[in-house]
């Protein structure tokens, strides 16, 4: 009589358990490692059409994992380079799109040049030196006065939000004089930029302004009625 079900011995069976940081590493963690598996033994299949049958059954699986992406243009292009991506290249099938190779994957792209700007004056920021420039280019006439008055006040505003103190108007003119090279003159001028209260008050609106939302603004009861609630009167 042939025994239905072999008892196992259990030492036998903790001897053979398998521990994640014994197993091989996931080459794309999120198909899991049953489908990991089931490329390697596609892998390794000997006969041809075998093996591409196989291959194109484990693409309909993950088709199947990834639903939502169906009707993206190229999914079954990018299915198929993962295929061969998880095959560590191993994998020989008849693919409709070219095969990736591993140069391609391990090129890396060339560095990105980044404007690197230093200012001496950084509370002043890089806008300042882009209108200051544009300034440089006008010619005299009443449009540039008006643009370098502007720029003086914006950075007599842009020094009071970072430093918290007063100024001198003084000290404005020559932060452009130097910053335009000299072409931006106001030191002997009886310009007058604007009062540093009214600045530090419209420094502190856009502060408030610019707070954490859904924080509930706390209201004074001072104004409240805390009069006596009236007795209810029968008509």
């Amino acid at each position: 009589m042939i025994e239905k079900y072999k008892k196992e011995n259990a030492n036998d069976v903790v001897f053979n358990l398998e521990y994640n940081s014994e197993r091989k590493h996931l080459i794309i963690p999120e198909y899991g490692r049953h489908l990991q598996k089931l490329i390697e033994q596609a892998t390794i299949i000997e006969d041809d059409a075998e093996r591409n049958k196989a291959a194109k059954y484990i693409i309909q699986v993950m088709g199947s994992l990834n639903p939502h992406l169906r009707d993206v243009p190229d999914f079954q292009h990018k299915l198929w380079d993962q295929l061969f991506i998880m095959s560590d290249f191993k994998l020989a099938a008849d693919s409709p799109y070219p095969i990736p190779s591993r140069e391609v994957l391990q090129l890396k792209p060339d560095v990105l040049k980044y404007p690197q700007n230093y200012p001496k004056y950084r509370y002043y920021g890089n806008n300042i030196k882009y209108m200051i420039d544009v300034a440089n280019k006008w010619e005299e006439g009443e449009m540039k006065s008006a643009l370098v008055k502007v720029i003086a006040n914006h950075m007599k505003k842009s020094y009071l939000s970072w430093n918290k103190d007063t100024v001198k108007d003084d000290v404005i003119f020559e932060h452009l004089y130097e910053l335009s090279d000299g072409k931006l003159n106001l030191l002997q001028s009886s310009e007058e930029l604007l009062n540093t209260t009214d600045l530090l008050r419209t420094n502190k609106r856009i502060s408030n302004k610019i707070g954490p939302a859904g924080q509930p603004k706390i209201q004074s009861n001072k104004n409240n009625k805390t009069g006596k609630p009236k007795p209810f009167q029968k008509k």
